[in-house]
């Protein structure tokens, strides 16, 4: 068993209508876990949410690149990006959270990928890799120094933040069973490659 102290902080990713069942961006299952963040929840004293926060019009919407369809991808000033369905409109019941889930005392929202012509997958990092979201001076100021990430999707949101964690400084641990993939062609297993090449360990909500 992992002993929880005031230096922890469980990361909740993403849990919004648009990447359940149903929503824009749906991952498979992905309203399954809800009930296990919950739980998860109860046994820490911080919790952080992050919130997928797009403009209408937003650069990673394929509708605002004529031709091209959702998956596909296009070059931008910061890179390879993939094009997704129209997901998380800022004030959209989209962009809400899921309506099970129940963290009353979370201490911080982070919204993120409001910046309409950068895409920020990352907690931490815009997808320029430079430009901060300010969750790791809040970390910081707060004293906390290990996290414990879940939410959606595995490979993808959950992904980029635990790598950018450990970047930035902190200890990062993925609850596996509380998150749920995208599962595009082989990302799954390249997540799994890449999140241990980066220093950050797997778990199950078993062991918390």
């Amino acid at each position: 068993m992992i002993s929880l102290g005031p230096t922890d902080a469980l990361l909740v990713i993403d849990m919004q209508n648009d990447f359940c069942p149903g929503g824009a961006l749906a991952v498979e299952r992905g309203d399954e876990i809800v009930p296990l963040i919950n739980q998860l929840g109860q046994r820490f004293e911080h919790v952080i949410l992050t919130q997928d926060w797009h403009p209408a019009g937003h650069i990673s919407f394929a509708s605002s690149h004529p031709g091209k369809q959702p998956f596909e991808t296009t070059e931008l000033d910061y890179g390879t990006q993939t094009l997704w369905p129209d997901h998380c409109v800022q004030g959209t019941p989209g962009a809400d959270f899921h309506p099970g889930l129940n963290l009353p005392h979370a201490e911080l929202i982070l919204r993120k990928g409001f910046r309409r012509h950068i895409d920020s997958y990352s907690a931490f990092l815009e997808d320029d890799h430079t430009t901060p979201t300010g969750l790791a001076s809040y970390l910081r100021e707060r004293g906390l120094k290990r996290l414990f990430l879940c939410g959606l999707a595995y490979d993808f949101c959950v992904r980029y933040s635990a790598i950018d964690g450990v970047a930035t400084g902190f200890e990062c641990i993925v609850i596996e069973d509380a998150t749920r993939a995208v599962g595009l062609s082989g990302s799954v297993q390249e997540t799994q490659e890449v999140l241990r090449s980066s220093r950050v360990a797997h778990t199950s909500s078993l062991n918390i």
